[in-house]
C-alpha cells in the first residue's frame, strides 16, 4: 500500500529559494527572467517592482525594468489578481486576464453602480458607465496616451462625482472616472502605460491596450485562462494549499479545483505549520525533492512576490505575522534567513537601513543581512521610498522616512 508523499517545510523553503531566484547562485538576468520565476511582480507600490528585481539580479538599475516595461513592453502593468497591480510578462498577461479579468471587471463594476444608485445626480447608472467606457475607447482607439486628470478633462462623459456624507463633516466627493479606467483595465480594455514620474512613483498615462501591444490581446475563455494560471503557480509556488491557490489567484474553489483536476495536479500532504500538515498539490512532473539551500538571507520589499505568494504562511512566517502583516494582510519590508521571514528593515534617518530582527539571529544571518540592507542603500542612494503599507513593526521606530526625489 502507497502513501502520499510529505513536503516537509524545509523542502518547501528550498524549492521556494530557487525558484524565486532568492540563492546568490540562482539570480537571474534580467527582470523579465525574474517575472517569470515568480509569476507576477507586485506593482501595487511603485518601488516593490523595481527593488523585487534587484533582490534577485546582479547589476540592476531601474532603467532596465523601464525599457521592459515602456520600449519594448515585454513586460506589462496590469489589475488582476485579487484586484491588485501587478507586473507580468505578454503570456502571463493574456492568461491573467482571461482568468480573473471577467470577474475583477464585474465586481469593479457593481462597485461603481452600488455607489451610483446611492447618487441623486445619475438617473441611469447602467447607461452613464457604458458612456464613459465608450468615450475612453473611442479616445485612446488612434494610440493617444492620456493620464487619468487628462482624460476627465478631455471627456465630460467620464467626469462624474458623488458625495458621500455631509461635506462639512466626514463626508468628501469621489471622481467616478478612475473607477472606469480601473475596470476597464481588468478588462484588457485599456493598460497603464508610459510614467510620468521617476522610477519610485507611479503617474501612468492611459493607452489602448491593442495599441500598446502592438497587436490584439488574444484572451481564452476564463476556464483555460485559470488552468494556465494554476499551473504557472504550481510550478513557481507549488507545492500549496487549494486555500493558498483560490487566494493568490482571487478566484473560486470550483474553477481552482477544475483547474486542478485538468492539471492532473498530484496530493501531497504539505507541512504548513511547525509538525502541522495539510493536503496541498504538486504537478505530476515535479515530485522529485530539490536540493538543499545552504543558510542565505534576503532583503525584500513590502508587498514582495514571494511574501505574497501564500495564504497560510505559518512554514515561513513563524509567530511574526502579527508584526509583519497589517490588518488586511499586507506584508511589509522583510528580512529573510534560511527561507524563513525573521523581521524587517527600515530607514534611519541618515539614509541608512537598519535591521529589526524578531528573533534571535546567528552570528552569520547578522552579517550576511547587514551587508544585504547597506548594498539596498547603496542602490537606493538618495531615493528613500515610504512604505504604502507599513508593517507593525515599523511604529516603533517613528522615524520620518519623507521620500527624496
Amino acid at each position: 500500500m502507497s502513501t502520499r508523499l510529505r513536503v516537509t517545510a524545509a523542502q518547501r523553503r528550498a524549492r521556494m529559494l530557487r525558484r524565486h531566484l532568492l540563492t546568490d547562485a540562482d539570480r537571474a538576468d534580467d527582470a523579465l527572467e525574474v517575472a517569470r520565476a515568480v509569476v507576477a511582480l507586485h506593482a501595487t507600490c511603485p518601488p516593490t517592482v523595481f527593488m523585487s528585481v534587484w533582490a534577485r539580479t546582479t547589476g540592476f538599475v531601474p532603467d532596465d525594468l523601464q525599457a521592459l516595461l515602456y520600449e519594448s513592453r515585454s513586460l506589462v502593468k496590469q489589475l488582476a489578481m485579487r484586484r491588485t497591480v501587478f507586473v507580468v510578462d505578454r503570456a502571463t498577461l493574456a492568461d491573467a486576464v482571461s482568468a480573473v479579468g471577467p470577474r475583477v471587471a464585474a465586481s469593479e463594476r457593481t462597485n461603481m453602480l452600488r455607489d451610483l444608485r446611492r447618487s441623486p445626480d445619475f438617473d441611469d447608472p447602467e447607461g452613464w458607465i457604458d458612456t464613459a467606457r465608450s468615450a475612453v475607447v473611442a479616445e485612446l482607439s488612434d494610440g493617444t496616451l492620456a493620464s487619468s486628470s487628462e482624460l476627465r478633462k478631455r471627456l465630460p462623459q467620464l467626469d462624474g462625482v458623488i458625495v458621500a456624507g455631509p461635506l462639512d463633516t466626514w463626508g468628501g466627493s469621489s471622481p467616478m472616472g478612475p473607477r472606469v479606467l480601473n475596470m476597464m483595465s481588468a478588462a484588457g480594455d485599456i493598460v497603464r502605460g508610459p510614467n510620468t514620474a521617476g522610477w519610485h512613483v507611479s503617474r501612468p498615462r492611459w493607452s489602448s491596450m491593442s495599441r500598446w501591444l502592438g497587436t490584439e490581446l488574444v484572451l481564452a475563455d476564463p476556464e483555460a485562462g485559470h488552468r494556465a494560471m494554476v499551473e504557472r503557480w504550481l510550478r513557481s509556488f507549488g507545492p500549496g494549499t487549494e486555500t493558498d491557490i483560490v487566494w493568490w489567484l482571487g478566484s473560486t474553489k470550483k474553477a481552482v479545483r477544475t483547474a486542478l483536476a485538468q492539471l492532473d495536479a498530484v496530493e501531497v500532504d504539505i507541512e504548513v505549520d511547525t509538525d502541522r500538515f495539510e493536503p496541498g498539490y504538486l504537478l505530476p512532473d515535479d515530485l522529485e525533492p530539490v536540493e538543499p539551500v545552504p543558510p542565505t538571507g534576503a532583503v525584500l520589499p513590502e508587498l514582495d512576490p514571494t511574501t505574497m505568494g501564500w495564504k497560510e504562511r505559518g512554514w515561513y512566517l513563524g509567530a511574526h505575522g502579527a508584526e509583519m502583516f497589517d490588518r488586511n494582510g499586507n506584508g511589509g519590508q522583510s528580512i529573510w534567513w534560511d527561507g524563513r521571514i525573521v523581521g524587517g528593515w527600515f530607514f534611519r534617518p541618515d539614509g541608512s537601513i537598519g535591521l529589526h530582527p524578531l528573533e534571535k539571529l546567528p552570528r552569520a544571518a547578522t552579517k550576511d543581512l547587514s551587508a544585504r540592507a547597506d548594498a539596498l542603500a547603496d542602490w537606493l542612494g538618495e531615493v528613500r521610498p515610504k512604505p504604502g503599507y507599513p508593517a507593525p513593526f515599523m511604529a516603533e521606530h517613528r522615524l520620518v522616512m519623507n521620500e527624496k526625489k
